[in-house]
């Protein structure tokens, strides 16, 4: 399981002309799913999601996390961070998983985000969704969580 993190001071999720979510310092966590991943997966990339510190302190260096900092979070489907990019110029989509199974995971995902004591509103999955966001720093971190659980 994939999460693109990206430090934000505003984002928002728009679908068919309606905001579905709204954060101001957070987190837009982009989400992918592979072939292999379940619920082991979706447990771990949100404990390094939750734990990860990418906020800054008093002295500028990036030692707080999402809830040190006060932040909320967006979780957004995006099943495009799975794709194959080696070769070609036509990016290809094997080791995503099903529709039905990446609905169902990231659903779980949201789930146990709201469990969490930071703010979590979510992206549709399915749905054709417009994303905008304020970048900041800008500070983006790429975090896998293999099917075997472990992160790299």
């Amino acid at each position: 399981m994939i999460g693109l993190l990206q430090r934000v001071s505003h984002a928002s999720v728009v679908v068919d002309g309606g905001s579905v979510a709204t954060i101001d310092l957070g987190l837009l966590v982009m989400i992918g799913i592979e072939k292999g991943d379940g619920v082991k997966q979706a447990a771990r990339l949100l404990d390094r999601i939750l734990a990860y510190r990418v906020f800054s302190d008093e002295e500028g260096r990036m030692n707080y996390n999402v809830q040190e900092a006060g932040g909320s979070m967006i979780f957004v489907p995006q099943f495009t961070l799975a794709a194959d990019t080696s070769k070609g110029n036509r990016p290809g989509f094997s080791r995503a998983a099903s529709p039905e199974i990446s609905g169902v995971l990231f659903a779980h995902l949201i789930s146990l985000g709201k469990m969490s004591v930071v703010p979590v509103l979510f992206g549709c999955f399915g749905k054709t969704m417009q994303v905008s966001l304020c970048n900041e720093g800008p500070v983006t971190f790429w975090l896998r969580v293999k099917p075997n659980g472990y992160l790299v």
